[in-house]
């Protein structure tokens, strides 16, 4: 795992930085002391084994510092990476299911229009589009409760992060770049966004003369 070899990095490093300063301590007290022949090393040599040891315990003091930040973001990162995981895992399942929901729309539309004024006696017709309208609004709670919403933007800005242009129409009736027509909608998932909503957009009707 990431998180247990920055962890070893850094146990590694710290105690290299604590043999350093005891090699520091013992470097002192060989300067503080006469050497066990009653002669005293010179001070030049002394002096520079020390300063070598003290750049050494700096050297490695850093080093432990620079360790436990790496661990710190790999940390982070793989926090990150588990949480967009469950987040997301759903998002290729979404993808699989927004054409059964298609379908069921389409079914719905079909059979609302079949029901002209002189077929309203029809009451089998008119039991399918109920229950095919149930089932739909069954399936679309299904959907909200896995985090996926319906992008639907009739009327709205066109929004090229959420919207893709399938055609641009004249429209004295609607405001310039806004959505007269959604060909199909589009979802998200946890507001992030799975397929774009294809739709039509209007422009400022060309002036004439």
């Amino acid at each position: 795992m990431p998180d247990e070899k920055a962890g070893e990095k850094v146990a590694e490093q710290a105690e290299t930085a604590a043999h350093a300063e005891e090699q520091v301590g013992r470097e002192g007290s060989r300067s503080a002391s006469p050497e066990s022949e009653g002669e005293t090393a010179p001070d030049s040599d002394v002096e520079g084994r020390l300063a070598e040891a003290l750049s050494q315990v700096e050297s490695y003091k850093d080093q432990v510092l620079r360790a436990q930040a790496e661990a710190e973001n790999i940390r982070r990162r793989s926090s990150r990476d588990v949480e967009n995981a469950h987040k997301y895992a759903l998002e290729n399942f979404t993808q699989e299911l927004l054409p059964v929901l298609d379908s069921l729309e389409k079914a719905v539309e079909l059979v609302t229009q079949a029901q002209a004024p002189e077929a309203s006696a029809n009451a089998g017709a008119e039991a399918i589009a109920q229950g095919v309208e149930l089932s739909l609004k069954m399936f679309h709670s299904v959907l909200d409760k896995a985090g996926i919403a319906q992008v639907d933007p009739l009327g709205q800005p066109f929004d090229p992060q959420h919207h893709e242009a399938m055609a641009m129409i004249p429209s004295p009736d609607a405001e310039p770049n806004s959505v007269i027509e959604v060909m199909q909608k589009g979802y998200t998932l946890n507001g992030r966004l799975v397929r774009a909503a294809m739709v039509v957009v209007s422009k400022a009707p060309e002036e004439t003369g």
